[in-house]
């Protein structure tokens, strides 16, 4: 086969461990992820995985099995404070993800670890939801569950009526494939691909996808699609990593603290991308952050503590990401 052959070694966040998942994958690997056009040929190996989320990473390191719940936020799944702003974007009866009672406990040894202590917890279709809180809270352990990177140890989660609490590997992994996207802190772009390669991956085994183009005009860097991750800065990178998550066209964008290796400058950048794919795909999107300032772009924000839901904010007058400081 002509061209440089490149072994890569594809970060976990269990998007790529979804493109190995698919038959698709399986059958023909350096199809799925040949860097067209470039005279490269890219491989993708499944005993090449290396686990680098900070998720995966403590599941691996302690022998956590994936039957486990984590015990987060608690919020009336039926009153007001679940609805969104007066600005009629949704409907208290247009519900998206519905948590009912969960928990997440993990075991080492002899310890139990509560991460979440009981959440019940509505979202709706296109809203800016901030979960806030320090380090510890619960904040990640919720979002895996929502995203079906882990389930909980008690208490049940609905997708769109769909009930995930018990869902096997294979479900999970096409309800992850069809239905959400993962922005992390780390941008876990692989590093011999281009701007558009890297989003060209989840375009690849997406059902509708929008052009890797598109997706990266739509984050305003229609101008780098041919740049290396090497050669742009961490903001750019960022949004490289936000341009992937969306261009499949997923119902709920889900970002774990996606500004917090940035700078302000920076990460308003980034922000401004996310208020761009929210506002104008209506995808429902969850941040999750330590920085309170954050939170005031949000629909709604949800604090954590110890993990359970401590306060819930509506915000009556949003900002915009360019209004930001911090």
């Amino acid at each position: 086969m002509a061209g440089i052959h490149t072994l890569v070694r594809l970060p976990v966040f269990r998007m790529e461990e979804d493109v190995l998942r698919s038959g698709k994958m399986a059958r023909r690997p350096e199809k799925t992820v040949a860097a067209a056009g470039q005279g490269r040929h890219v491989t993708v190996l499944p005993w090449a995985i290396m686990v680098t989320d900070r998720f995966m990473a403590r599941r691996v390191g302690h022998g956590l099995h994936s039957n486990g719940h984590d015990r987060g936020f608690r919020m009336n799944a039926t009153g007001t404070d679940t609805g969104m702003n007066g600005t009629g974007r949704a409907e208290a009866s247009a519900v998206m993800f519905r948590a009912e009672g969960i928990t997440r406990v993990y075991r080492m040894g002899e310890v139990e670890v509560h991460a979440l202590r009981g959440i019940d917890l509505e979202l709706h279709p296109g809203e800016f939801v901030v979960i806030l809180g320090p380090s510890g809270c619960g904040k990640s352990t919720l979002l895996n569950i929502l995203g079906g990177l882990d389930v909980p140890t008690a208490g049940r989660v609905w997708y769109n009526g769909q009930d995930l609490t018990h869902a096997d590997d294979g479900t999970l992994t096409q309800f992850r494939r069809d239905n959400v996207g993962f922005v992390f802190q780390f941008y876990n772009l692989i590093p011999s691909l281009t701007a558009r390669e890297n989003v060209a991956i989840v375009t690849e085994i997406a059902r509708h996808p929008m052009r890797p183009e598109d997706a990266l005009a739509l984050v305003g860097l229609d101008g780098r699609l041919n740049h290396f991750p090497a050669q742009m800065s961490g903001g750019e990178q960022q949004r490289v990593a936000i341009a992937r998550a969306i261009a499949k066209q997923p119902a709920v964008l889900l970002c774990d603290e996606p500004t917090g290796a940035l700078d302000s400058a920076t990460g308003v950048r980034v922000l401004t991308a996310l208020d761009e794919v929210n506002a104008s795909l209506g995808t429902c999107t969850v941040v999750i952050t330590h920085n309170a300032d954050i939170a005031r772009m949000a629909h709604r924000v949800l604090t954590m503590g110890d993990g359970r839901i401590v306060d819930v904010k509506i915000n009556e007058h949003r900002l915009k990401a360019d209004e930001l400081r911090w």
